[in-house]
């Protein structure tokens, strides 16, 4: 039966949540075009979508695609602003009920988590795993093929529908949903808020599968790369196994790329490569930092740029390297961008790393 209470409904759609909705919808927006226009008649716009919501009238716009190359290609799809907002209230009254059904060990899209947190995690099981099981230990690395464009909308619902048995806010859900699949039935958009959070709602179930039923301790998901270390070879193949059984009973399936390996050879996770005594940048992640800086420092001098743009660029890649021993590497990256007026405190902010030891 669903464990919700009653009244979820009323809470999405009432003013002040859709208020509060629209300034974290604006978050790092408030100057484009159609957030101003929307900010210009707020009151009147929000009541307007507080309205459609009562009377189920409500039906997404036109969603604005694009094409993103970093990390990896994907296509986006991003939601008009108003369609934002009612993402957020959803979002915003909903997700408590799901936080709490999630393991601490999944961390994408969530407070307090995020990447650094999970290499972190990563490694600190790499070291337990090394002081219990010596050279034995080996590692599962996994991630589903496609994910958000491979999710099923039936077996999102159902998910939902476990914790959620309010059906005004299921309503809403399917609505968003169907709007923006890549088939009927199939698929959830990147760039939506509502996605980030039924990705997580669907792998919720496997985190469950491999930490109650598997009883793996060291175990890490963000979003659809996840791992686990173990004992042996042959459990890590038996680990596999239960893994793609437990994929495929989602309807998705492991990239033909997940594979098994001893701990020696590190762990590629989250844009790192993780060892129990160090930690290094992705060595394809350090070659298109060279490019992208080559190419940020003629924009510069051209005049295509500003200085503050370097300067968020700069300081965006140390933040990414500052957990590595990669102190040379950046260093050498950066090569002649520090000597920027405006950047020439860069290597200060390298010594500030709290890192001593980034030599390499």
């Amino acid at each position: 039966m669903p464990h919700t209470t009653s009244g979820l409904w009323a809470k999405v759609i009432d003013f002040e949540n859709l208020y509060l909705a629209y300034q974290a919808a604006r978050l790092g927006k408030r100057y484009q075009r159609d957030v101003m226009l929307f900010a210009s008649n707020l009151e009147e716009n929000l009541i307007n979508i507080q309205n459609h919501l009562i009377w189920k009238s409500w039906a997404p716009g036109p969603h604005r695609e694009f094409v993103v190359k970093e990390p990896k290609l994907r296509l986006i799809q991003a939601p008009p602003f108003a369609d934002r907002i009612i993402h957020h209230a959803l979002v915003r009254v909903i997700e408590p009920y799901f936080e709490r059904k999630f393991i601490a060990d999944s961390y994408a899209c969530r407070v307090g988590k995020g990447t650094q947190r999970a290499v972190m995690r990563t490694q600190h099981f790499l070291r337990v795993a090394k002081r219990n099981w010596g050279d034995g230990a080996y590692v599962v690395k996994c991630d589903i093929s496609k994910y958000f464009a491979s999710i099923l909308h039936k077996v999102l619902m159902g998910q939902l529908s476990v914790t959620i048995s309010d059906k005004d806010v299921l309503w809403l859900w399917q609505t968003i949903i169907a709007a923006y699949g890549h088939e009927n039935g199939l698929g959830l958009p990147v760039g939506a808020l509502t996605s980030q959070l039924g990705a997580n709602v669907v792998l919720n179930r496997l985190d469950h599968i491999a930490k109650d039923d598997m009883g793996l301790r060291y175990y890490v998901r963000y979003m659809d790369d996840f791992l686990a270390i173990v004992h042996s070879k042959a459990e890590a193949q038996r680990v596999l196994q239960a893994f793609d059984e437990a994929v495929r009973g989602l309807g998705l399936s492991l990239n033909p790329k997940t594979a098994i390996h001893p701990w020696q050879r590190g762990v590629d996770f989250c844009g790192y490569r993780i060892w129990p005594t160090h930690i290094l940048p992705r060595k394809r992640n350090i070659k298109r930092a060279r490019a992208d800086f080559k190419h940020l420092m003629k924009q510069y001098y051209s005049g295509q740029v500003e200085m503050e743009h370097v300067r968020e660029r700069v300081m965006s890649f140390i933040a990414y390297a500052k957990h590595c021993q990669a102190r040379r590497t950046v260093e050498n990256i950066l090569g002649e961008i520090v000597l920027i007026p405006g950047l020439r405190d860069i290597p200060e902010k390298l010594s500030e790393t709290g890192n001593p030891s980034l030599t390499r």
